[in-house]
C-alpha cells in the first residue's frame, strides 16, 4: 500500500472521471469538492470520498450531508 510522504504526495483525482461518474444511488450528477476530497451527491444527500486519488463509490463508505 502507498502511503502519502512529502516526498510522494498522494495522487490526485483526474476530474475527467466526472464525465463517467453518478450517484450509485440517485444515478445523479456528482460534484468534485476539493477542499474535502470527495464526490458529492447533492440529490441522495451523501459525499463518497476520494482516497489517493480513487473515488470510493460505496454507499456504506459514504458521509451523510445535509440539505443547503
Amino acid at each position: 500500500m502507498t502511503t502519502e510522504t512529502p516526498e510522494r504526495p498522494a495522487p490526485e483525482f483526474d476530474r475527467h472521471m466526472l464525465e463517467a461518474l453518478v450517484c450509485p444511488v440517485t444515478h445523479s450528477t456528482l460534484h468534485y469538492d476539493a477542499a474535502r476530497q470527495e464526490l458529492v451527491s447533492k440529490a441522495a444527500g451523501l459525499a463518497f470520498p476520494i482516497r489517493a486519488g480513487i473515488p470510493i463509490m460505496l454507499i456504506d463508505e459514504a458521509r451523510q450531508i445535509k440539505a443547503d
